[in-house]
């Protein structure tokens, strides 16, 4: 592909560019590992943003590079990639991010991040330098991990009440209080091994398009640490406007629901990032938590509430490519 003249400080910034979205994932998705752990009364919160930032970093250990691999070569034409596409891509992501995160939206920072990239994309080279095969089951994981969010928790859920149904309501909030410290950090887990990778893509795009490594070449260690310890440190200072939607509004848990909720939310991220599939973290908890609820009764989720959440669904990646393209725009214009 042909490499593109951009000076080694357009580079760092937009490095930082991205380490800072990545950051701003952690702090804006905490809510999704800990809302559940925090509002049933297990940990206090900071104990639990402390647990979530160890095992979004310790996920280096456990997942192969398959979402970055989506990300920087699979979701448009590495060939258009420059620093204004890369630019207006990160700017339409993050503007989102501290939109919905100023209204407590429990939005998809993933989705935002392809939304940006889709925008900033077709605002240079139009429609056909999109990627249809990476873009098509990004997409519809946007349904798909919600779904199997709801099923598994759901399940779950209805495995563990058949199992405990003769034991006392006392003695069943004593073992899964325990047992929800082991699923939240199953969740943390997941939520650093995807969403990690996604920085990690963006920024192996900006350096194949200047030409500073090759797409054959395998990603940069620096690369891989530098954005597992941000969006460690991101979770470390939480999200807590939306810890409250995600942990009380949806309906009611109390620790065997969010075992449940934590526990199948987790199993999607696995099987999910083992795809490559670059998947939202928030969608998939909101899946699960629901699923959860609905196993007790219907009239227990709030489905206002969770109809509410579902709409931010759907704009987040219009919004977000809009945003995208006009960045591209100034890009042009100021870089």
């Amino acid at each position: 592909m042909d490499k593109f003249n951009f000076s080694i400080y357009v580079l760092v910034f937009l490095i930082g560019m991205a380490l800072l979205f990545d950051f701003m994932n952690g702090f804006h998705d905490a809510a999704n590992a800990i809302a559940t752990v925090v509002s049933t009364g297990v940990l206090r919160p900071h104990q639990a943003v402390a647990m979530a930032a160890f095992f979004n970093v310790v996920a280096i250990f456990f997942f192969q590079l398959h979402v970055a691999s989506t990300i920087g070569k699979g979701t448009i034409d590495p060939a258009i990639v420059d620093h204004y596409v890369v630019f207006g891509a990160l700017v339409g992501a993050i503007a989102w991010n501290v939109l919905t995160w100023y209204y407590g939206i429990p939005s998809s920072s993933s989705h935002a991040l392809i939304g940006g990239l889709v925008g900033a994309a077709v605002a240079k080279a139009g429609t056909g330098s999109l990627i249809s095969s990476g873009l098509i089951k990004t997409v519809a994981f946007i349904l798909i991990s919600p779904l199997m969010g709801f099923l598994l928790g759901s399940l779950i859920m209805l495995i563990v009440s058949w199992l405990f149904v003769r034991s006392s309501p006392r003695n069943v909030d004593k073992w899964f209080r325990r047992m929800q410290l082991v699923s939240a950090s199953l969740y943390s887990l997941g939520h650093g091994g995807n969403d990690a990778q996604k920085t990690m893509g963006i920024i192996w795009m900006l350096l194949i398009a200047g030409g500073y490594t090759h797409q054959s070449d395998g990603l940069p260690m620096w690369v891989i640490l530098s954005c597992y310890a941000a969006i460690g440190l991101g979770t470390l200072f939480g999200g807590w406007r939306i810890v409250k939607t995600m942990g009380q509004k949806i309906t009611k848990l109390k620790p065997v629901g969010g075992f449940c909720a934590e526990t199948g939310g987790a199993i999607t991220l696995f099987i999910a990032t083992s795809m490559g599939i670059p998947v939202s973290t928030t969608h998939t908890i909101t899946g699960a938590i629901v699923g959860v609820g609905s196993a007790k009764r219907f009239s227990a989720v709030r489905w206002g509430v969770a109809g509410n959440i579902v709409w931010a669904w759907i704009f987040t990646i219009p919004a977000s490519a809009l945003m995208a393209s006009a960045a591209w725009w100034l890009g042009t214009k100021i870089l």
